[in-house]
């Protein structure tokens, strides 16, 4: 039996990696497989239509990527449980099928064109057109199947390190049409990037990262005026921790009655979440308040442990509040509607505030800002020009500082 077949073989019994033959690339590559001792039509069919996809995938110079990548994004028991980092309480059998499988991935992957087109039954019946054939070339593994020495150890630490299934390949998702889904371009804004506001992201990074140790943590609440870095600093959080396991999942406002449905898909995941709230608000106590409500502490179907909430508002009580609440007519109903709204704001266990910036800080602001894009210009010259860009905007904060340096670029 030479290797072409038994790769062949070794593919049509893979086991816990089986999930990777429905991909596209290892599912063309196993037809072309399979059509080694097909009439020379269809095989030659199955060698076009392999190497169009490779093509268009950008990977006919790595397949060997290509392929084990499709494992390193499968998700499958051993996947789950090296993620979570309980890989160890796998059954004996089900990991000796993991190293079996592993080593059918990294035999395809490494094959060569030459290889199979010489294992093809009729090749000397159109060796002519064989010689014309496009060949690819293998290239690289993917990085975890690098590290795979028959040992699962080090790809077991891999995947706990970066997730699996769609969780390894993206790192922040949205909640769309009732499911999870990735976002293609996240904002990659990074702690390091700030300027000022040092003790309120210090406060959410050290909650985050109790989050990620096992800690006691808190849901948490950034609100504050408008431009002061509330929602950068959630992203930026995120994008800190990604590799200790920590993905974020936007939910829109308007959805947040499907909040029970979301926790649902997460809650049996290895991997640990925020759930990102942006610019909450309420104009009235309705159904979205009240599952927020209930989720964040007090209803049946509480938060998984692997989630903590975090919301940004500029409404530090969230709920729109106008004088006629506060109506003296009928006192004690007033008291529990004012309780009511609240109550909301309240079951948030950290609050951080974010005010906009004095004078002096927004200067300083703009100063370091200018300082880092190495522009030269005065301390007096930058802060004249960002006060009558203030006056313009009609605020200060740190997004109309960044705003003005930037226009001193343009």
């Amino acid at each position: 039996m030479n290797n072409v077949t038994k790769t062949r073989l070794m593919l049509s019994s893979l086991s816990v990696f089986r999930g990777i033959m429905k991909r596209s690339v290892p599912k063309a590559y196993y037809n072309l497989l399979l059509s080694l001792d097909k009439q020379p039509d269809e095989f030659l069919r199955a060698y076009g239509e392999f190497y169009s996809l490779v093509s268009e995938r950008g990977c006919s110079d790595k397949l060997a990527y290509s392929m084990t990548e499709a494992a390193l994004f499968d998700e499958n028991c051993f996947t789950l449980a090296a993620a979570g980092g309980t890989d160890d309480r796998l059954p004996v059998e089900v990991l000796r099928a993991v190293k079996r499988d592993c080593e059918a991935i990294l035999s395809a992957a490494n094959l060569t064109a030459d290889e199979v087109l010489d294992s093809y039954t009729y090749k000397d019946e159109i060796a002519d057109v064989i010689d014309t054939l496009p060949r690819w070339q293998s290239g690289e593994c993917a990085e975890s199947f690098k590290m795979f020495d028959g040992s699962l150890k080090k790809v077991a630490a891999y995947y706990n390190q970066n997730g699996c299934g769609i969780f390894a390949r993206y790192k922040a998702f949205i909640w769309r049409d009732g499911d999870i889904q990735p976002v293609l371009h996240h904002d990659k804004i990074d702690t390091d990037d700030f300027v000022g506001y040092e003790r309120q992201r210090g406060e959410v990074i050290q909650n985050t990262r109790s989050f990620i140790d096992g800690k006691s943590c808190n849901n948490c609440l950034l609100y504050g005026d408008m431009g002061t870095g509330k929602s950068s600093t959630v992203k930026a959080i995120a994008n800190r921790f990604r590799r200790d396991g920590l993905r974020i999942v936007e939910i829109p406002k308007e959805r947040l009655v499907d909040f029970p449905l979301l926790v649902d898909k997460i809650a049996a995941l290895p991997m640990k979440f925020i759930i990102f709230i942006d610019d909450l608000s309420f104009q009235k106590q309705d159904q979205s308040y009240t599952t927020l409500k209930a989720v964040l502490e007090g209803g049946i179907a509480a938060r998984p442990s692997n989630a903590l909430i975090y919301a940004t508002s500029n409404r530090r009580h969230l709920v729109k509040e106008s004088l006629s609440d506060r109506s003296w007519d009928d006192d004690v109903n007033t008291r529990d509607n004012m309780q009511e709204s609240l109550s909301l704001s309240d079951r948030f266990g950290l609050k951080v505030c974010y005010s906009a910036p004095s004078k002096k800080e927004f200067v300083e602001i703009v100063c370091r800002l200018a300082k880092d894009r190495n522009i030269n210009m005065s301390e007096e010259e930058l802060a004249l020009g960002a006060e009558r860009f203030a006056l313009i905007k009609g605020a200060r904060s740190p997004r109309c500082a960044k705003q003005y340096v930037e226009s001193l670029l343009c």
